[in-house]
């Protein structure tokens, strides 16, 4: 400590002063350059100086004590039959002036507002000074224990975080993977100074976890750049302090891609357009990046990673300007994916959307559509869904439909589902086919294209018409002596609708002996003689097609001899029928 100490009593020396040489070494066994003389003047036992009653004196004070508050005292007594009063004062180990004593009482305060951040404790060398002339003062300097003070911690700072704020980690780690790591200093002692970690917010989906007393923070699931590509994390630092002080930080976590990035771009993901059908040489974008390596290692030259499409682009090497090679098409690829890279380092994922220029008609899956529908099919009718394509973006593919040419007002198209429907109840009779072109257009508002597409429509048949006798009744004149065997009337009977529809057959409704009808031709044959010149009769002949229901029409065939003509009249005067509500049409 370099104190000297008296080792033995002095005694009553000649001399009245003490003359020493003192050296220094090193650990190592050096000397010191120099020494040092140290005078000691001894005094007569009839005027020593005041004595104090103790050697050392320990005190301790809380940091945040307000000025003038008393942190203890120190005494000094004058030797016996002394009538000398003694005076204190700070001698050294004050040199900010932080405390003051009383100099009768011996009482040290503090003077000025202490902190135990600046200064934990003070050693303060204090002199007591009796009242002669001169003077005699006793220091109490006997080690570096004497009057110390030691400044007591309180809870008055805050942690305050020394971690940045920004970390980066690739998206590839594994769970358990070391992010970051989150440190924070807290000057206070003991528990004041004991910091823990937590995340606030910004973990909602629990992907990373944080030990609290490490402040470690680790991966707690897969990361996926494409998915999140950064993480925005609330962390609150806590002392355990009573009250606790925190302080808090927003640690932003960028998810990379997997790649080795010393160098870094400034931006780790471009994106833009541009239009299709542009001459070669088309300026798309500019990539940056920045190496924090110094000379030779932090130029960087640029190149693009193979890849779908990469072919069609060109980027200037040193600049890292990107533009086109080739003409671009849209509606062969919309987007393109490019990596960029510095050499031998890191990468940035270019994404290139081509605009779309109105250059594709709406295109039909046919040049013609033929449908055949039944005549009878009910109106509003739905008979054909026609689609157009077209391979351009927006307004420009989005497609409505409509018709030209005449339907007769029968058919209409849905504008927007391409759907052709029935306007009104169809008729194969009346006509059985109809003719015309639907368009398809896109919406561009600039020069919009359109493709027509043919439309033909088949009207099938139904067996919706009844047979009609071409004449009803039919008077047949027959001589008494007719052959047997012998056609002696004909029927004929027309039906409008097709096929089997429309084909008629023939046969008498009340069976009959003496006479038979051809049910193709219509012949009404003798079967038996006739029995007397004055026969007469009447034949109910029914025409029926042969659709599924067939449908009937009844005629008559008076047949008399020449010497007999029967005239045609009612059975009765009235007929009366009932039939239900709803019946179905053409009931009998």
């Amino acid at each position: 400590s370099g104190i000297i100490y008296l080792i033995s009593a002095l005694g009553q020396l000649a001399r009245s002063a003490l003359f020493l040489t003192v050296s220094a070494r090193d650990g190592g066994g050096l000397p010191s350059a120099t020494n040092a003389a140290v005078t000691v003047n001894i005094l007569q036992t009839a005027s020593a100086p005041a004595i104090f009653e103790r050697s050392r004196y320990a005190f301790s004070v809380p940091e945040d004590a307000s000025e003038g508050s008393p942190i203890g005292t120190v005494k000094a007594r004058e030797p016996a039959n002394s009538l000398e009063v003694v005076s204190y004062r700070i001698s050294s180990g004050d040199p900010h002036g932080r405390f003051s004593i009383d100099p009768q009482f011996g009482i040290i305060r503090s003077k000025k507002q202490l902190d135990y951040e600046t200064q934990s404790e003070y050693t303060l060398h204090i002199a007591a000074e009796d009242c002669g002339s001169p003077p005699l003062t006793s220091l109490l300097i006997l080690d570096s224990l004497a009057a110390k003070i030691i400044i007591l911690d309180i809870n008055d700072n805050s942690p305050s975080f020394m971690s940045s704020p920004l970390s980066y980690v690739m998206e590839d780690v594994e769970v358990g993977f070391l992010v970051h790591r989150i440190t924070a200093k807290d000057p206070d002692e003991g528990r004041n100074g004991q910091v823990t970690y937590h995340i606030l917010s910004g973990n909602e989906n629990k992907a990373f976890v944080l030990d609290k007393i490490t402040g470690l923070l680790t991966t707690a699931q897969l990361l996926d750049r494409e998915i999140q590509e950064h993480y925005s994390l609330t962390v609150m630092a806590l002392d355990d302090g009573s009250p606790a002080l925190s302080a808090t930080q927003v640690l932003t976590i960028i998810v990379l891609d997997v790649n080795d990035e010393t160098p870094l771009f400034l931006k780790q993901f471009y994106e833009t357009a541009v239009r299709e059908n542009q001459d070669p040489g088309e300026f798309v974008l500019m990539v940056e990046a920045v190496d924090r390596d110094a000379g030779l290692n932090s130029l960087l030259r640029y190149e693009i990673l193979p890849g779908t499409g990469y072919e069609k682009f060109k980027m200037n090497s040193d600049s890292g300007e990107l533009v086109t090679t080739a003409s671009l098409d849209r509606e062969t690829q919309e987007v393109f994916s490019i990596k960029g890279s510095p050499s031998r380092s890191s990468t940035a994922q270019l994404y290139l959307t081509v605009l779309d220029e109105n250059d594709h008609n709406p295109l039909f899956a046919k040049t013609q559509y033929q449908i055949s529908v039944r005549e009878d099919l009910e109106e509003g009718s739905a008979i054909l869904d026609l689609f157009a394509s077209d391979e351009d973006d927006g307004l420009n593919g989005e497609v409505t439909y409509s018709l030209i040419d005449d339907t007769f007002g029968v058919f209409a198209i849905d504008s927007v589902t391409g759907s052709i429907v029935t306007t009104k109840a169809l008729d194969r009779e009346t006509k059985s086919q109809y003719t015309f072109r639907a368009v398809a257009s896109d919406c561009s508002t600039h020069l919009p294209r359109s493709t027509t597409v043919s439309v033909v429509v088949h009207v099938d048949d139904v067996n919706d018409n009844d047979p009609v006798f071409l004449q009803n009744p039919i008077k047949a004149f027959v001589p008494a002596e007719t052959c047997v065997n012998e056609t002696v009337a004909t029927v004929r009977a027309e039906d409008v609708d097709l096929g089997s529809n429309g084909a008629v057959v023939f046969s008498l409704m009340i069976a009959e002996t003496v006479f038979q009808i051809d049910a193709k031709t219509g012949d009404i044959i003798l079967q038996e003689p006739l029995a007397s010149n004055e026969f007469s009769t009447q034949l109910l002949v029914m025409a029926s097609d042969q659709g599924i229901p067939p449908r009937t029409a009844t005629g008559m065939v008076v047949i008399f001899t020449e010497d007999q003509e029967e005239e045609i009249s009612f059975t009765h005067s009235l007929y009366e029928a009932s039939m239900p509500e709803n019946s179905a049409a053409g009931g009998h």
